[in-house]
């Protein structure tokens, strides 16, 4: 990622090879990540952990279309970035082909020239009265 507004097209463009390490390569070291589901993890390898198993599953044929919402700078080498995202999953899924919308906010933070996520939070768009998946258009 060469600027913070890349990070939605390049998370896009590793889960749609599904190449974890790619997906990995985009965090810090040190990087947090929260799934849909509100599964927490630290780190880069438990990050990649996190996403291997479904990728080689349920995801295997899935694909992702991420739209930039908005980059704000927050500091001097920190920026938090949102944007849509739409898991399109296919018949390697239980539940069978179905698309899911969600909105991620990312913080990224530049260190040693290089801006990487430092932490990721992914929410599944759903109605509030009945918790059905709802999606954006």
């Amino acid at each position: 990622m060469d600027r913070p507004e890349d990070a939605p097209k390049a998370f896009e463009t590793a889960w749609n090879a599904h190449d974890m390490e790619a997906l990995g390569a985009l965090f810090h070291e040190d990087a947090t990540f929260v799934n849909r589901f509100g599964h927490y993890v630290r780190g880069v390898q438990q990050i990649i952990d996190l996403h291997s198993p479904i990728h080689a599953t349920i995801y295997s044929d899935s694909t992702l279309a991420n739209e930039l919402i908005d980059a704000v700078p927050i500091g001097d080498g920190a920026i938090v970035v949102h944007f849509w995202s739409r898991l399109t999953a296919g018949a390697a899924h239980p539940a069978g082909p179905h698309a899911v919308d969600t909105l991620i906010l990312a913080v990224l933070v530049r260190r040693d020239g290089v801006w990487r996520i430092q932490a990721l939070e992914n929410v599944t768009l759903t109605n509030p009265r009945t918790g059905e998946i709802v999606l954006r258009d």
